[in-house]
């Protein structure tokens, strides 16, 4: 029997030599600027991303991928397996999930595609994928990995704190007055995403007590088996952070990752989060 291939959208910013090491095929998502559709990571990167960010009062949108382009994947997949399993950003942020979902009803009979939404984004996406890759790798079963992944779900974390409270205003989960008012107070809402939806945990007024609840959050973990910190510029604070955090587990790494622009889209630019998956005991 041929491995189960595994697909994902770019939301969950793997690089592109862990993708193809792990045998993970990327669906691009689209960023919107306007009336400009740009695919991720093939007609805009992330540095582009920001350096157009810096010069233009558009603010991006994230979009799925197309349906055709979901089409296109399978087909080609199909033809050398007839199993796969195709991991997505979270449904409550993006429409991804619903449209590889769509996409695959094409291939019933043909191919068995389960269609995942993994409750995350960017790396806590990211963690779901790879481990889904090790194990499919290995030739595990369609079955055996859905198992897996539905088991880590609840145990991948998000916390992060905004800085340009207009994206959350266009997200729709803080009205108009309140960003107003939030930008002349100069607060920084802590944010985590649970269940697969961003939802506000408490609000600071500085940028050093945000980051101290990033490291309050992360150091209440019994045992961690990833983490990530999520910073456009690895700069002295996240450096900073990851000095604390060593304090509390000195044999873990702590890896900076630029957030891309999916995420981006969400949140804005210029300001940091934690990804923590805390594995399963």
């Amino acid at each position: 029997m041929a491995r189960v291939r595994v697909v994902t959208d770019s939301a969950a910013e793997l690089r592109p030599e862990v993708a193809e090491a792990l045998g993970i095929t990327v669906v691009p998502m689209v960023i919107r600027f306007g009336d400009e559709e740009l695919r991720d990571g093939i007609d805009i990167s992330a540095g582009e991303f920001y350096r157009r960010l810096e010069h233009s009062n558009l603010m991006p949108l994230g979009q799925p991928p197309s349906f055709r382009s979901f089409q296109e994947v399978y087909g080609r997949l199909s033809e050398t397996t007839d199993q796969i399993i195709s991991i997505h950003s979270s449904s409550r942020l993006n429409r991804s999930y619903h449209v590889a979902n769509a996409a695959a009803e094409a291939f019933l009979g043909r191919c068995q595609i389960a269609v995942m939404d993994s409750a995350s984004i960017s790396v806590g996406q990211g963690i779901l994928v790879q481990a889904a890759a090790d194990v499919a790798n290995k030739g595990q079963s369609l079955d055996t990995i859905v198992r897996l992944i539905r088991g880590m779900i609840p145990h991948v974390y998000l916390v992060f704190f905004v800085e340009a409270l207009e994206y959350l205003e266009r997200e729709g989960r803080i009205g108009k007055a309140q960003a107003l008012l939030g930008s002349m107070l100069n607060i920084k809402p802590i944010l985590i995403v649970e269940d697969g939806d961003i939802i506000p945990l408490e609000k600071v007024r500085t940028r050093p007590r945000a980051i101290d609840k990033l490291f309050e959050f992360v150091a209440e973990f019994a045992q961690i088996e990833q983490v990530a910190i999520l910073q456009v510029n690895s700069d002295d604070e996240a450096k900073d952070l990851v000095d604390r955090l060593k304090l509390v587990f000195p044999n873990r790494d702590f890896p900076i990752f630029p957030y891309g622009p999916v995420l981006a889209s969400h949140i804005g630019p210029n300001t940091m989060g934690i990804i923590v998956y805390e594995g399963m005991r």
